[in-house]
Parts: C-alpha cells; structure tokens; sequence
C-alpha cells in the first residue's frame, strides 16, 4: 500500500469494546474477520489505554489532545466547552475537509431525563457545540443501537432511520465521503457494543460463552448473559465496520480503537471507570501502509490528535514517554460504576493505584499485560 502526501485519515470510534474483546486478540468469544483482517495490515497498540474509563472524559480527551479536567469537561454532563480547540480546527488549518459521524455525548444535556431513550437521541446538538467540524452528522446519545435519530449539516431537524445503528452510520459514512473532494479526515463514532445488551443486533444471534478466569462464581450469571449479548453486537458491529472499510481507497489511514472498555464480571465488577485493564485497555489499531505488526508501547487516546497531524504532515509519529496517563476525574453516580477518584499512570515498573487522596486502594491484576497502573498522585517522602 503506497504511502501518499495528505492523506485521507478515518477515525472508527466504538464505545466500550474492551482490547481482548477481539479475535485477533484471542478471545474465543470473539466473531470479529473484519477486524482480525484490518489488523493483519496494523500497527495493533497491545497495551493502548483510554486516558479515562469513561465516555464523555475519555471523547473530550481524544479530540483536544488535553486530559480531563483540563480540556473542560470534569462532570459527565459536563459539555465539551464551545472554544475548545480539537483535532477538526488543527486538520481543517492543514487543508483538509473535516468529518463526523455518529455518538457525539459531548452537548449539553438533560441530566434528568433518561440515558437511554429518544429524549437524548433526538436532541439537537447546535453548530457551535459541534467541536469544529466542517460536516457533522449524528446524535448526542440515548443508546438506541436500533432505529437511531440522526440530524446535522444534511439533516437540520433529527431523522430516524432503520435499521441497526452500526449499519445506519456506516453506510451513511461511506455516502458521504465518496462526495469529499479534497483530503478528509473523519469520524465515526459508534455506541455498539455498549448496553443495553438485550437489544438485538442486525440479526446475530446469541451464544453461550466462555468466561474468564477471573469472573468469580458470584458474577457468573450476569457476565454470561451480558457477555451473550455484547458479544453479538461486536459481531454485528465487526459486520458493518468491514463494509466501510470496503469502500476505502488502500491509501486511507485507518484507526480503529474504542473509548474504554467493561469489566464484564472481572474481579466480581461490572461497567466500566475501574482500573482494571477490563476497562482501561482498549483495541487501538493503525493502518497506515508503511508498517504493521504488534506494539507494546504505552499509548493513549490522548495521542491521536498528535499521530493524526503527523500523518496528514507526512511526519512519522513516535511514541517518546515510558508511559501513559489514566484517571477518573469525577465519581459517575450510576449503577455499578466505579465509585471513587483515582489517578495513575501505566509503566512497566509498579502496579499500584491510588485514591485521589495519595491513600493505596489495591493491587492492580493485568491479566497477561506486562504494563501497570502506578500512583501519580502518591506524595513521595
């Protein structure tokens, strides 16, 4: 695959879909050929991690380049703050046409109305909060994987379209940039395979799953009917993100990656904002045409808007630190998250975290991850 100057660049952004959830990475559960293809052809980060196990902190963070609180949002409904410069404002002063697609959950929202459900689904996220991109198109949440309600620069009032959410925005995706004219980057955000996991997914059909060893017995009969379903939506998902890739030209530069993961029954948790590498690691393969092969460097979300502008740059991009920032910000008040603030870094020397207070919580279990959590907020003396 020749490399060229300008290149198209294609982020694809899935939420929760933890880094061992696919075939390439072993997991037996795992129906994924599309993405087990995609990775033959990567760069596969092993050890990525989210900045922050949770989405709207972990999505401020990758489009600013800048952690939370820093880049404004410390809350979850805090709001991405209307100035904040992100990766469209540095791609569209290069030249390029900037694009995004699906799951915003940066807006401004109801924080009394439900989670899922139309009422975030349907809401308007206005021009100026839409982070700079030129074409935008999508919804703020409400996780409804079926029949989604989109709006943007196409669409001015929200739209709902049939069919299941992952095939909706890809397709659409594919439409869209086949019109682009000049170099493009783009976005597109999914929320598969995120709950609710009962919903059904573009036909795939449920089954039985193997457990890991560190589910105990008491988070068996959750994790395994979660797992049933997460499961068919990384399946369905795989599916739709195969026929974009499809319609990609060889020279396009392909990220692939989620915005943190789900403990699934790990150490008897569940969700996500734990410290857990259920949670905190994440699949993050590049496609880039001039290398590909598996990589144990400590990268983050936080690195893509930097990888992104050297690509564009025809600069190569190096991974310079020994290790990669991760927090909670802010305690999430819903059922299962993590329930404190902590703060640490990834290295390959200590696995320890910390509450926000510099007080040892645990011992930081990295099934087959040579990486660790280490304090960053632990007073030294």
């Amino acid at each position: 695959m020749a490399s060229v100057a300008s290149p198209n660049i294609l982020w694809i952004v899935t939420t929760q879909w933890r880094a061992q959830a696919c075939g390439y990475a072993g997991d037996v559960n795992a129906r994924t050929p599309h993405l087990d293809a995609l990775a033959q052809q990567s760069v596969n980060y092993a050890q990525a991690v989210t900045p922050h196990p949770f989405g709207p902190f972990a999505r401020a963070a990758m489009l600013t380049g800048k952690p939370s609180p820093e880049n404004g949002v410390r809350d979850y409904y805090d709001p991405l703050p209307a100035n904040a410069r992100t990766i469209a404002h540095e791609m569209s002063d290069r030249g390029y046409g900037t694009a995004f697609f699906g799951k915003w959950h940066l807006a401004e929202r109801d924080r009394h109305a439900p989670l899922v459900g139309e009422t975030h689904a349907r809401m308007i996220v206005p021009p100026e909060a839409r982070g700079g991109f030129g074409f935008w198109e999508g919804f703020e949440s409400g996780f409804l994987l079926n029949n989604p309600w989109l709006h943007g620069s196409r669409l001015p009032e929200p739209a709902q379209f049939l069919g299941y959410q992952s095939d909706v925005i890809c397709e659409r995706t594919a439409n869209a940039i086949a019109g682009f004219s000049r170099p493009w980057f783009a976005v597109v955000s999914l929320e598969a395979p995120h709950p609710p996991y009962d919903a059904s997914a573009s036909g795939v059909k449920r089954r039985p799953v193997v457990l890991p060893a560190n589910v105990p017995a008491s988070a068996a009969e959750q994790a395994r009917r979660e797992l049933a379903g997460y499961h068919a939506h990384i399946e369905a998902t795989d599916r739709a993100i195969g026929r974009l890739l499809a319609t990609l030209s060889d020279d396009t530069v392909v990220v692939f990656t989620s915005v943190h993961g789900d403990m699934h029954g790990a150490h008897g948790l569940f969700r996500k904002g734990w410290p857990h590498e259920e949670s905190v690691r994440v699949p993050f393969l590049v496609r880039n045409g001039k290398s590909a092969g598996v990589s144990d460097e400590p990268v983050s979300l936080i690195d893509l808007p930097a990888m992104t502008l050297a690509w564009a740059e025809g600069r190569e991009w190096r991974c310079e630190r020994d290790h990669a920032v991760i927090s909670m910000p802010s305690v999430v008040m819903l059922p299962q998250q993590c329930d404190r603030v902590w703060s640490g870094v990834r290295s390959a020397t200590r696995k320890q975290i910390f509450n926000a207070d510099g007080s040892s919580w645990l011992e930081f279990d990295l099934t087959n991850d040579p990486l660790e959590i280490t304090d960053l907020t632990k007073k030294k003396g």
